[in-house]
Formats: C-alpha cells, sequence, structure tokens
C-alpha cells in the first residue's frame, strides 16, 4: 500500500485552507452584516437614557401650622342621603347647650407662597378634595425635599415625615434618643418661630418592586403626638419614580390623584377641647365633659374632615377611562379599623383587584382605578359603626360620551327589575 500523508506543501496548498483572499472577503461581508445591528444597537444605548434622564432636584415647601374653625359638615344636610339630618346623625353634628356642633377649633398644615408666611398659597383644582389635610408633598427619587415650618399657633408643634431619609435634626420626634441639645430643635417648634427640615429621597423611598410608579408616605406632627394628630396637622407626600416623573413630580402614567384619610378625630382629645367648648355649646358653663353622650358627640367620623358626604363632589370628579391614583391612608387609635369601600368601580391594590381595602393608624394604601362605570357613587367605610356616624363620600364619573344620560352610568334610567 503506498503511504498517503501529505507533505507540508501539500498542506498549505491543499484545500483544508482558503486563500487568503477568500477569507478577507468573507470577514468583510460579515461586518457588512453584523455592521447595522451594531450601530442601531449603540444608538438605543446612547440615546434611551438621555431622553428619560432625571436631573434630581431640590423642592421647597413653604408650610405653616394655623389655627383655624373648621366645619365637619359645612352644608348643613347630609349629602348622601340629600335630606336634613336625622336624629342619629344630630348627635355629631348638632349644636346645642351642651354640645359643640359641627365646627371646631382645629391645628391645620397650610402652604404659603414664600419665606415671609403672608400669603396663602390656593390650592388647585385637583387638590380641593384635601379638606383638612395638609398640603401634598411631592418630590422623585434622587430629590432633595426642604420644608420650611413655621409655627403659626400657642403651642410647640413639629414635621415629622414618613420614608424618607432624614437626620436627627429632621426627625421632628422629641424622645431620650441620646442626641445633643443641637440635635433638638426639630422636636417641637416654639411658637412664632420657623425651622428648616431636609430630607433626602433615596430608591428605599420611592417605589418597590411591587409598587406602581408612586408611592405615598405622610407626614405629621410628633410634638404631642396624639393632640396634635386629632388637632389635624397631618399631611400627604408622594414620591415618584424618576423614570416616569414628570417636571412637577407627578407620575406620568397617572391621570387624577385622590388622597383620603378615614379617622375618627376624637375632640375629646383634642387640645382645642376646653375652648371648644366655651367658644361653640350654648351653654358652656353646663357643659360636663365627662358626659358619655358629649363625648360622643365629639367622635367625629371623618373623610379628609368631612362628615356625611358633606366633602364636595365637586372635587371628588373623574372621567371614564382616567387612570385614577387613590392614596388612602388611616390614623387614629384601636376604633379606626377602616374598610374604604368604593361603589360602582373597581381598583387594583397590593397586587389584587378589589372593591375594598384595609387601613389601620398610619397605614397607607395605594390603589389604581380606570373607572368604566359611570355615575355618582358612594365611598365609605364598611364597618358598621362608622356608617352609621357618618364615615361617607360621594365621588363621580363622568362620561364626556353620554353627559346627559339619566342617572350619569349611560343607561339612561333605572335598570333594576320592577317585581
Amino acid at each position: 500500500m503506498g503511504n498517503h500523508a501529505m507533505t507540508p506543501q501539500q498542506a498549505r496548498t491543499g484545500p483544508l485552507f482558503w486563500p487568503r483572499w477568500i477569507l478577507l472577503l468573507m470577514v468583510l461581508g460579515l461586518v457588512a452584516a453584523l455592521a447595522p445591528i451594531f450601530i442601531l444597537s449603540g444608538s438605543a444605548t446612547a440615546t434611551a437614557p438621555a431622553k428619560g434622564h432625571y436631573v434630581p432636584q431640590t423642592r421647597t415647601y413653604f408650610i405653616g401650622a394655623d389655627e383655624v374653625d373648621w366645619n365637619y359638615a359645612p352644608t348643613g344636610s347630609n349629602q348622601i342621603t340629600g335630606e336634613p339630618f336625622d336624629a342619629a346623625a344630630a348627635v355629631f353634628t348638632q349644636q346645642g347647650p351642651q354640645r359643640i356642633g359641627s365646627t371646631y377649633i382645629k391645628s391645620l398644615y397650610r402652604e404659603y407662597t414664600d419665606s415671609s408666611f403672608r400669603t396663602l398659597k390656593p390650592r388647585i383644582a385637583a387638590d380641593q378634595h384635601l379638606g383638612m389635610l395638609g398640603p401634598v408633598i411631592r418630590a422623585v427619587v434622587g430629590d432633595t425635599i426642604k420644608v420650611i415650618f413655621k409655627n403659626n399657633l400657642d403651642r410647640p408643634a413639629a414635621v415629622h415625615a414618613h420614608g424618607v431619609f432624614y437626620d436627627k435634626g429632621s426627625e421632628g420626634a422629641p424622645y431620650n434618643d441620646g442626641t445633643s441639645a443641637a440635635d433638638h430643635g426639630d422636636d417641637a417648634v416654639t411658637p412664632g418661630t420657623v425651622y428648616t427640615y431636609s430630607y433626602k429621597v433615596p430608591d428605599r423611598a420611592g417605589p418597590g418592586p411591587m409598587d406602581g410608579s408612586s408611592v405615598m408616605w405622610m407626614y405629621h406632627s410628633h410634638t404631642d403626638e396624639v393632640g396634635d394628630d386629632y388637632a389635624g396637622l397631618v399631611g400627604p407626600m408622594v414620591i415618584t419614580k424618576a423614570s416616569t416623573a414628570r417636571a412637577d413630580g407627578t407620575p406620568n402614567d397617572v391621570d387624577r390623584e385622590f388622597f383620603v384619610q378615614f379617622k375618627v378625630s376624637d375632640e375629646n382629645a383634642s387640645p382645642y377641647l376646653q375652648r371648644n367648648i366655651a367658644r361653640f355649646a350654648g351653654d358652656p358653663a353646663s357643659v360636663d365633659p365627662d358626659n358619655e353622650e358629649f363625648g360622643e358627640s365629639n367622635l367625629m367620623h371623618s373623610v379628609n374632615g368631612y362628615v356625611f358626604g358633606n366633602l364636595p363632589l365637586d372635587a371628588m370628579t373623574m372621567a371614564k377611562g382616567d387612570r385614577v391614583r387613590w392614596y388612602l391612608m388611616g390614623m387614629g387609635t384601636e376604633v379606626d379599623l377602616h374598610t374604604p369601600h368604593w361603589h360602582g368601580n373597581t381598583a387594583t391594590a397590593l397586587g389584587m383587584r378589589t372593591d375594598v381595602v384595609s387601613l389601620l393608624p398610619a397605614t397607607m394604601v395605594t390603589a389604581d382605578m380606570v373607572p368604566d362605570n359611570p355615575g355618582t357613587w358612594l365611598f365609605h367605610c364598611h364597618v358598621n359603626d362608622h356608617i352609621s356616624a357618618g364615615m361617607l363620600v360621594r365621588y363621580r364619573v363622568r362620561d364626556a360620551a353620554n353627559p346627559d344620560s339619566g342617572n350619569g352610568n349611560g343607561t339612561g334610567g333605572h335598570s333594576g327589575h320592577t317585581l
């Protein structure tokens, strides 16, 4: 048998090795084929961050703690029934010799235009539903928040914020924390003085993995935490994800926002109880603050500071198909177990489809709704005792395509069965 082994010369010139010019053509062809992919990929990588890039900023709010007269039922009637207050409602709303009625002296956070604290900043139409809540503090992940706070009350007060990052000089809560006096100016701002609170907004203050594009926190006075809460010093804060934030800090995937607090406001525990008796009771000298019926009359089962549907309906109005975000919060004590329920529409909260959510004191729940059912609907706490005591409001969904339908939901009339 012959020897078929190839010599080195044959190996170099045989078919196992392509000529160099063929290899060069193959490489050039491969580069040409892949070039569009590389170019498009490089372009997307370079332009996407620039298009959605958010530049962190410092957002400054001028907020005062002010004393005001607050009426829980300014219309003087039950807006849920459309009738005058009945005997059950009158327990909480009727003024008398030994009754305060529906108006109380309160302490509220209010926003001002600048550091002079001379001019209140008007509330925009979208915020008219806030009622006795303080102004909405907004920020975007990466921002810094500065609250220039002036105490216009006759007693110390403060601002304590949930969720954001702060040092001891901006905590706003007096307790034995081992810090020096220099870190306690925030704890109890004396009457007539101004204090600046500063908060950072890191990732952990913004939406988490299961949240939407924004998350709610709250702020409140922690100087006399119980008394300040019942006096009314509470407000909402919203932090938006940087990639979904508009210039004003609102989430760009939401058309309408509502901030709603459910609370049994115990006016018996307010620092203004004696002043409220002296000013509003018909016969102050005859009032016994320890009387059980008197105490019951001062438990105002309120939604944003309104009872029996007195929160203005115009302020709770949205359009069919709007992307609506509800920020709900509770405050109070052990009776403040609340179950807000929307009639007529559903929402998603905590990853679930629902029309009822649960609140406890100082808890916060965000719910998203795209209303598809026009009409005027009930929104209320589902705890029976709270229903009886007036913890109810209405919200309205308008249908631009069917504005004159008989009952507002496009049916033109009664849609039930007549027996």
